[in-house]
């Protein structure tokens, strides 16, 4: 049977571009996995990977323009977004060969022998080390800094672990060129390119985690696609860890005094992060619990009015726009739900946000739980709530989450328990701000309980690089038998505890 084509898709038109690649057969996953696998000896040189990642911070940057006009001319995202993502995602393949030099990440602990100790102690060692080849799956609405060149990929090299990288069928072309600086960007630090390889198609994703030879998967995407992808690495015969970020509602509380003291700036500034990039972040703000009242109305009518002068957009896809329209007209059709703003079609190839708003209490009562799944775009959900109760009742419902926000007055009493209650559903909590943008930092966590991802790691920040190690002791080992990272008189100057 013949391989099927990859196009480049213009979001614009819906009209193919180009053809990029054609996908990769079971044989040619078979053959990139073998060929990282090859490199991990390479690789282990701290010093060789941290001028990789550099070089490949360098090589991203100069060749920024052409970058992003690709991934402009498949995502639609406009050049301003993608020069930001560019730079984002550059500083963090640098951040990554700090935190290589650095050398903490190695969790290097020892405990010297104790013969008196009860019961006695020997001489041990531990520090962690690559799982080995790591399968990426790119994910559509970043195609830079959740991609090929982007946080999963850059913590991976990081940690020592080749990546073959399956990418996204949205932006193919921005995948191949960026896939072809990452690996010359190997060449000039002296590894093999097969550090990184690139493969395209579905079922060459389906080969990919069921390999022998891979040893954990990174993800972003949908639930019911990393779920697939998810119970194939748990059911194969050795399985593997597979971090997994699949959907997020990223719940939003605001209080009854926060509504008083400042309803029309709340209004106005959750308009703008339900909005950006077509309401296309994984951190958008899908649901609300507002006040009901005077305060509560104000707040509906600034969000109200800044939502309706939002322009049409064109989303990453025809078919992420159809599954849109569609999910958001079912939703408005449910009994008892307004449309202050309609979403919906703006165009034959665009979008136009909406706001959907329902009675708290027949969330509460159990009803509508279709407004408590995430739909993919802009347009997010504002529960109004008469009573505290009600705000319990609800967020009782809700699933795992990315993020949870919190809009408080100066001084508010329902804070600290409001606060305590939003804990346990996320893995990033803010007070008085809005969840788009995710700081690339050491505190950083972005991740949450399921389904938001499929395991408690980050998947930014310098901690992300844990999902790619494992921790191993030597016991009573010779000091020449040990790794240099774990000899007496720390030859490498290495962090220990």
């Amino acid at each position: 049977m013949a391989a099927e084509p990859v196009w480049s898709v213009d979001p614009r038109t819906g009209k193919p571009r180009e053809q990029v690649a054609v996908e990769a057969t079971a044989e040619e996953v078979d053959h990139a996995v073998r060929a990282a696998h090859a490199t991990r000896e390479a690789l282990a040189d701290r010093t060789a990977r941290a001028v990789f990642l550099r070089a490949a911070a360098d090589l991203l940057d100069a060749s920024g323009e052409h970058v992003v006009e690709a991934a402009d001319a498949e995502t639609a995202l406009g050049p301003v977004r993608l020069t930001g993502e560019l730079a984002r995602t550059t500083a963090q393949l640098r951040a990554f060969a700090d935190v290589v030099e650095d050398g903490w990440f190695l969790d290097v602990r020892i405990d010297p022998p104790d013969p008196g100790a009860t019961p006695p102690r020997p001489d041990l060692r531990r520090w962690k080390i690559p799982l080995g080849v790591v399968a990426v799956y790119a994910a559509g609405n970043f195609p830079l800094a959740f991609s090929v060149p982007g946080g999963d990929t850059a913590s991976a090299l990081a940690a020592g672990c080749p990546v073959v990288v399956k990418a996204h069928p949205d932006h193919p072309a921005t995948s191949e060129l960026c896939a072809s600086l990452l690996r010359r960007a190997a060449a000039k630090a002296g590894l093999p390119e097969d550090v990184v390889v690139l493969v395209h198609g579905f079922d060459a994703g389906v080969e990919l985690v069921r390999h022998p030879l891979v040893a954990a998967a990174g993800f972003t995407g949908s639930i019911r696609g990393g779920r697939a992808l998810f119970d194939a690495a748990v059911t194969r015969p050795v399985p593997i860890p597979f971090h997994g970020e699949l959907g997020s509602l990223n719940p939003v509380v605001v209080t009854e005094a926060a509504a008083a003291e400042r309803a029309e700036e709340i209004g106005a500034g959750l308009a703008g992060s339900l909005t950006l990039g077509a309401g296309q972040f994984c951190t958008k703000p899908g649901f609300v619990l507002a006040p009901r009242g005077a305060d509560g109305d104000r707040f509906l009518d600034a969000l109200t009015a800044a939502v309706s002068e939002t322009e049409p957009a064109v989303m990453l896809d025809h078919r992420m726009r159809d599954a849109f329209v569609a999910g958001v007209a079912e939703r408005a059709a449910l009994a008892g739900v307004a449309t202050p703003v309609t979403p919906g079609a703006g165009g034959a190839h665009t979008v136009s946000a909406g706001v959907l708003a329902v009675d708290a209490a027949a969330l509460a009562d159990g009803g509508h739980h279709l407004l408590l799944e995430e739909c993919f775009g802009p347009v997010t959900v504002v529960a109004r709530y008469s009573t505290r109760e009600e705000v319990t009742a609800v967020l009782g419902l809700l699933p795992g989450n990315l993020t949870a926000t919190l809009h408080i007055a100066e001084e508010d009493d329902a804070a600290a328990a409001l606060l305590a209650e939003l804990t346990p559903l996320a893995g990033r909590v803010l007070v008085n701000g809005w969840p788009t943008g995710v700081a690339v930092a050491p505190a950083q966590h972005h991740g949450g309980p399921y389904p938001a991802t499929t395991s408690t790691s980050t998947s930014v920040g310098a901690t992300a690089i844990e999902r790619w190690l494992r921790p191993v002791t030597y016991q009573s080992t010779p000091d020449r038998l040990l790794p240099p990272e774990l000899r007496d008189g720390n030859p490498l100057g290495v962090p220990r505890r």
